[in-house]
């Protein structure tokens, strides 16, 4: 039930970028706002973040861009068998659907100072969402497409810590990142597990 509503949310996404395909004009608008935020972002030094999970409000509003449910993107994990829709805003609501993007992080349009913080569950009855996050490893390779492209990552560096350890999710000077988090131990929440990947 939930791999086909990711797959149905995943092809919304496409059909809205396809749409708006034509509108180029439009699409850079967007992209040039998101490189904007990122950089706001790494100069102001992120001072908004605090628990990784305690972000709600979307970062940024994707509707007036034609692309409803505030999907940026998707994300793909071969190693794992992943392919969840991402949503902007770590509501209750959105991480049904699957990951998140966590706002005060960079949105996932890659570029030199940014670390896109993507959130998900450890899986549900409905679905595995991040449930064999543990599985990954040094090397393994993590998919991240939006509304331009897809960018390719490879896990770097894998660790546990405490919620309230934001300096471990924070943007690194020159580095180009997606970091992956969830709760830890499965079926608890008094950790986080956390997966950083590098651009390839």
């Amino acid at each position: 039930l939930f791999q086909r509503q990711a797959d149905g949310s995943i092809a919304g996404f496409l059909s809205a970028v396809e749409e708006n395909a034509s509108d180029m004009d439009m699409l850079q608008k967007l992209y040039a706002q998101m490189q904007a935020y990122n950089e706001t972002l790494f100069l102001t030094g992120q001072s908004g973040l605090v628990d990784p999970f305690s972000y709600e409000q979307p970062s940024f509003d994707l509707s007036k861009f034609g692309f409803s449910e505030n999907i940026v993107g998707y994300i793909a994990i071969p190693k794992i068998d992943v392919r969840m829709p991402i949503c902007l805003g770590a509501s209750k609501e959105n991480m049904k659907k699957g990951a998140v993007h966590l706002s005060q992080t960079s949105l996932p349009i890659g570029g030199e100072n940014t670390n896109c913080v993507i959130a998900a569950h450890r899986g549900s009855t409905r679905g595995l969402m991040f449930r064999n996050i543990h599985k990954l490893e040094i090397g393994d390779e993590i998919c991240i497409a939006n509304f331009m492209e897809t960018l390719t990552y490879r896990v770097s560096e894998i660790k546990i810590i405490l919620p309230d350890e934001i300096d471990q999710v924070m943007i690194r000077p020159g580095e180009d990142m997606v970091t992956l988090i969830s709760c830890n131990p499965l079926g608890r929440n008094y950790q986080r597990y956390v997966v950083y990947a590098k651009r390839a």
